[in-house]
């Protein structure tokens, strides 16, 4: 028996709940929110679609009723204010920082075995305050952002060569934002390095360019964060956690020392099982990759101390 809790019920966690209920994830699904009615009635959407769709994972709703959640396997934490148009990470700093710790002070008493995934901006901050709110070890609070943040790469480099988008593998380091480390070098189509299929070097760093701001391009059309890819793929490290998968993914984590950094989380890639993360790969860069990986720690660690200087 697994049960899986989602904190949030907007977009992102609703579409991360679905992706959960479809995939048969855990027998038990509880959607939570402290707005009244929501997750009740999205838990309740959802649920009337396993007729159709076949799945039998229970759905539960909860307004802000944290004992229904007791004794999850894996907490997924989306709440937060999102981005608006003309928004940056930082400006989301104070009122999403409240809003994790209390929301991590809930899932220490009642799910105090749990694997907690973030997926709240700014994520690399956000995960950083969860493990010091938590007391809890690296493997067990890690944030979501390496996945869809290839994702996006991986979408536009389909797009750009024509070719399916399974077929694409790539990695990237570093905070979630304008300064994340794509690694063209890494980036591979059916095995075959993407710099031997024609594509140059202006127009891949074209690509690279577009993913950093893959989000901001989403909430300018929008008016709001995208949804869609972020719930779906914390549903995947949900699925690589509790069917033990051991899937390599770069994944927000705190660095112990590897890549030169210590005290701070940020994307790197990692093996995913069961027991959360399970082993932190470390890669050998380049200077050049090293330097970029160096600036975007920086960028993450002064959100950090921006962070902490208001406490």
């Amino acid at each position: 028996m697994s049960k899986v809790t989602v904190v949030g019920s907007g977009n992102v966690g609703a579409t991360c709940a679905d992706a959960i209920a479809r995939l048969e994830l855990a027998n038990e699904v509880v959607m939570l929110d402290i707005k009244e009615g929501v997750s009740e009635g999205k838990a309740l959407d959802i649920y009337q679609c396993a007729p159709i769709t076949l799945f039998d994972s229970r759905m539960t709703g909860s307004t802000n009723d944290y004992s229904l959640t007791a004794n999850s396997d894996v907490v997924v934490v989306t709440s937060g204010r999102p981005r608006s148009p003309g928004m940056s990470r930082d400006d989301l700093i104070s009122t999403n920082a409240d809003i994790v710790r209390a929301v991590m002070e809930q899932v220490v008493k009642y799910s105090p075995n749990a694997i907690v995934i973030l997926v709240a901006n700014p994520l690399d901050t956000m995960t950083y305050h969860a493990l010091r709110v938590s007391g809890w070890s690296r493997d067990r609070v890690f944030g979501m952002a390496g996945i869809l943040d290839t994702a996006r790469y991986r979408a536009f480099l389909a797009m750009e060569l024509g070719v399916s988008p399974k077929d694409i593998q790539a990695m990237l380091l570093g905070g979630h934002g304008d300064t994340m480390v794509p690694l063209p070098r890494y980036t591979t189509v059916s095995g075959i390095p993407v710099t031997e299929l024609g594509i140059s070097p202006a127009r891949l760093n074209e690509i690279v360019e577009r993913t950093k701001v893959g989000g901001g391009e989403i909430t300018k059309l929008l008016g709001t964060s995208a949804w869609y890819a972020p719930g779906t793929a914390a549903a995947q490290m949900v699925e690589a956690i509790l069917r033990d998968q051991k899937r390599v993914f770069p994944v927000c984590t705190l660095l112990e020392g590897e890549y030169g950094l210590k005290d701070i989380c940020v994307g790197v890639p990692v093996v995913l099982g069961r027991k959360g993360v399970e082993k932190v790969l470390e890669l050998k860069l380049t200077a050049d990759e090293q330097a970029l990986m160096n600036s975007s720690a920086a960028a993450v660690r002064s959100m950090n101390e921006v962070l902490y200087s208001k406490a």
